[in-house]
């Protein structure tokens, strides 16, 4: 069940939607308690019963999150009550499970409500269609034998229509609580429940079948067992997912703290890795393995001092030697994660080059891991289009014009194509990842090579002073970025250029090594008080 979230109140729409199926709920169960019902209270009780003793393990807070299957797995008991009773007493049968069921959100009164309510005309329904089907009669009694395969009939369509109105009655609490269009709120619930619920009605005629044998109830009871244990099971695979899901978002979230500058970087390159995958024709198991491999492929910057990764200046040879060694951090800090898979690969390996001039161990070719090279052409891409504090993204026209440039040398050309392939058809959404804004573009300096030599420069500028104020020096101007304006390919601020030719990488990567130091025109003066401060400050 959906409602709005914890901070937010239940919008009025939504508790009307929960009143209205409440009372429809109470319209269909009260049949079943008017004098002279036919109504078979023992079955009707026990079936209660165990339904109740099945969801109380949940709330258990010791041995809840461990022994509970996971919603939706005792669901047979009610398909067993649907094939069995009258409508009016199976949707009674449901109602105490419900209520008891556990709940882990507020509004708690609310959602025990929708609960029961959900449950109680989802069993009511099927039990309708099993009625008009003529299943009780079907299923047997005693010594007669069930009526096999025509029981299959009204068996199916039993479990189907409880399957309807339970997705339909999903969709609509999601509409109102929520406040989404009905298409989205219902999109892909009928898909997701489709097959767990065939099983589940398979399970409930099996213990209907038994029930109503020779055996008796307890015989129906074996039944829930190997589905109890198949449904834990499930549960716990996914409760395992969620764990890896939220360990690989712990990890990228320090690497956006350490590395301010690339925030976001790694979400973007592992969705490029997907959409370059895919073109290959990867199956689903490897799209998930090399989208891992995408998000976490810079995962070893946490093994890099943060001054280093945030200074401003060019590397020195010892910090570039410490930049290049971030893959093999990495594939140490991920090495004992086994659902990484091959991932672990694409993280040591992808500054790899084709030619062999890659870091760290210079493999060459094909020798390169498929997914290294599907990581290192999205990681090369995402770079060369995303807009930093420090410098502006190129468009992807231009993007994929220097991957295709560098195919072959640095990076394997199938990657490429297949990255352009996917971008004509998806499209490419970009963002800037900085918590800064961009800095307005700044007019050309001339060079140092194009300046004439001036052996006595001019005194700084001063700014404009009011009357009776001392003018204050004018603070010299940051140190020039070099650009590529009417140019081809070069070093560019924020981004990294292989000294051998290669495509630009983001900041945090080796560039630092390759930036020419600062001419002393452009170079700040040292003896001007506020840089005397930012020193302090850096210090």
């Amino acid at each position: 069940m959906k409602f709005a979230p914890r901070s937010k109140p239940v919008p009025r729409a939504a508790r009307v939607h929960v009143g209205c199926a409440v009372l429809a709920a109470t319209a269909v169960g009260l049949p079943a308690l008017r004098p002279g019902a036919a109504t078979p209270w023992p079955t009707t009780l026990l079936l209660a019963a165990l339904y109740a003793l099945c969801e109380l393990p949940a709330r258990c807070r010791l041995l809840g999150r461990a022994l509970s299957p996971g919603a939706g797995s005792f669901f047979p008991v009610l398909l067993t009550a649907a094939l069995l009773l009258p409508p009016s007493a199976a949707a009674l049968a449901a109602v105490p499970g419900a209520v008891l069921a556990r709940v882990d959100r507020p509004p708690f009164a609310l959602r025990r409500a929708w609960r029961a309510a959900q449950l109680a005309l989802s069993v009511w329904a099927a039990a309708v269609v099993g009625q008009l089907l003529q299943c009780p009669g079907a299923l047997g009694r005693g010594p007669d034998v069930p009526d096999f395969p025509y029981v299959l009939l009204p068996a199916g369509a039993t479990a189907l229509v409880f399957c309807l109105v339970l997705t339909a009655l999903d969709g609509s609490i999601r509409a109102t609580a929520e406040q989404l269009p009905p298409r989205t709120a219902w999109r892909g619930l009928l898909g997701r429940s489709l097959a767990p619920h065939t099983a589940h009605g398979l399970a409930g005629l099996m213990m209907a079948v038994l029930w109503r044998s020779s055996y008796g109830p307890v015989a129906a009871l074996f039944v829930l067992l190997p589905m109890y244990i198949s449904c834990w099971g499930f549960a716990q695979y996914h409760r395992e997912r969620a764990a890896h899901q939220a360990t690989i978002r712990a990890l990228v979230q320090a690497v956006d703290i350490k590395d301010r500058y690339t925030r976001g970087h790694s979400e973007r390159v592992g969705h490029a890795s997907v959409l370059i995958a895919r073109e290959l024709g990867m199956d689903e198991p490897r799209l998930e393995v090399v989208r891992f491999a995408g998000i976490l492929h810079d995962v070893g910057k946490l093994g890099v001092p943060t001054r280093v990764l945030r200074k401003d200046g060019p590397l020195t040879p010892e910090e570039r030697r410490v930049i290049e060694l971030h893959p093999e951090y990495g594939h140490e800090m991920v090495r004992g994660i086994g659902f990484l898979g091959e991932a672990r690969t694409a993280i040591l390996h992808h500054h790899e080059r084709m030619d062999g001039s890659g870091y760290p161990y210079g493999l060459k070719g094909h020798r390169i891991p498929e997914y290294a090279r599907v990581v290192a052409v999205a990681d090369a891409f995402d770079a060369m289009t995303s807009t930093r504090s420090y410098s502006r993204a190129r468009p992807v026209e231009t993007a994929l014009a220097e991957l295709e440039r560098c195919a072959g040398s640095q990076f394997d050309p199938r990657m490429v194509d297949a990255l352009a392939r996917a971008l004509h058809k998806h499209g490419w959404q970009t963002e800037v990842t900085a918590d800064e804004t961009v800095p307005p573009p700044r007019s050309p300096q001339p060079t140092t090579a194009e300046r004439r030599p001036d052996p006595d420069p001019p005194a700084p500028a001063r700014r404009p002073t009011t009357a009776g104020k001392r003018p204050e020096p004018e603070p010299p101007a940051p140190a020039r970025r070099p650009t590529t304006a009417g140019r081809g390919p070069g070093p560019e601020r924020g981004r990294e250029v292989s000294g051998r030719g290669g495509v630009l990488h983001e900041r945090s990567e080796v560039e630092h090594a390759v930036r020419t130091p600062p001419s002393p025109a452009e170079a700040p003066d040292p003896a001007n008080p506020r840089v005397k401060a930012q020193h302090r400050r850096q210090a």
